[in-house]
């Protein structure tokens, strides 16, 4: 799993695709951040703070893609079960983090702007060192949460690196949103986007979880394996565009277990419904406008 693996056209598509539309959501959602703290610094006539942001960038980064190495690749040393305990850990770890920010960012899209410029005023008035860390610990959340996010995901379609390769390239279609954001080229309606991108990426989760379900099955540590919820693999086929699809994105199985079952409804239904009753507490927010001014 940690070469190329010779695949099909399709679904080495498939899983670039579902990973490229996380970097794009987890890419934009770290690039509004920066957007902010440049913009904030540049008009506050503070662009000797302006390295220490990219430098807090540049080693949130350097985070997220170590972090999804070593966590991804290092397996290939351990047992084949053993990296079964591994990828289902690292599934469970990852839904628990995503569902945490998914939730988090419904409800402080609306402040969020506020709370970043307030903190790299104070960054800004203490040291070069301060401004580093604001921008680390503000890009790095968002980084550690898709570095674990992909290792569940990467598990769960086998894919070596293509859904690394598809991060990344969502995350450059994210730069490049950002920058036209940044210069006026576009509008973005950011609570239907962070609504749209939050649902898939909860759907995204669930799939995650039923694959560290399975995981933790073989493994041993959690029963029912040979207990199978219903099984349509006589006339679902799975290497079809519909099953590289629904298995590429969402990690659907045509003859999944009960547990996994009931873990993905379950999953659905709570975070789902958590995720829609904390938008109704959000007063709904126009296009965001260009930002004037910012060279």
């Amino acid at each position: 799993m940690t070469t190329f693996i010779a695949q099909d056209a399709p679904s080495v598509v498939t899983q670039m695709v579902g990973s490229g539309l996380i970097g794009i959501r987890e890419g934009f959602e770290a690039g509004i951040v920066v957007m902010v703290l440049v913009a904030f610094a540049v008009k506050s006539g503070r662009r000797d703070s302006l390295k220490w942001i990219w430098l807090g960038v540049a080693a949130a980064l350097t985070m997220m893609i170590g972090t999804f190495l070593i966590i991804q690749f290092g397996s290939s040393t351990i047992s084949s079960l053993a990296a079964e305990l591994l990828a289902g850990l690292a599934s469970l770890v990852a839904v628990a983090i995503v569902t945490f920010m998914v939730l988090w960012m419904r409800k402080a899209a609306a402040h969020i702007s506020g709370d970043l410029k307030s903190g790299l005023t104070d960054a800004m008035a203490v040291g070069g060192a301060a401004v580093f860390g604001l921008a680390f610990l503000a890009v790095g959340r968002e980084g550690f949460e898709t570095a674990l996010l992909m290792v569940g995901y990467a598990e769960s379609v086998s894919g070596g690196v293509w859904p690394l390769i598809g991060l990344l390239l969502g995350m450059v279609v994210a730069v490049i949103l950002t920058w036209l954001l940044y210069k006026g080229a576009i509008a973005i309606d950011f609570g239907k986007f962070f609504t749209y991108t939050g649902i898939f990426l909860i759907v995204v989760a669930a799939g995650i979880l039923a694959y560290g379900v399975r995981a933790l099955q073989v493994y041993g540590w959690l029963p029912g394996l040979h207990a199978v919820a219903f099984d349509i693999s006589s006339w679902y086929d799975q290497s079809a565009w519909y099953g590289v699809i629904a298995s590429g994105i969402f990690n659907f199985r045509p003859e999944p277990t009960v547990l996994q079952v009931i873990a993905w409804v379950g999953y659905v239904v709570i975070v789902g419904g958590l995720f829609i009753l904390r938008g109704r507490s959000v007063a709904p927010k126009p296009a965001e406008p260009a930002l004037e001014g910012v060279a």
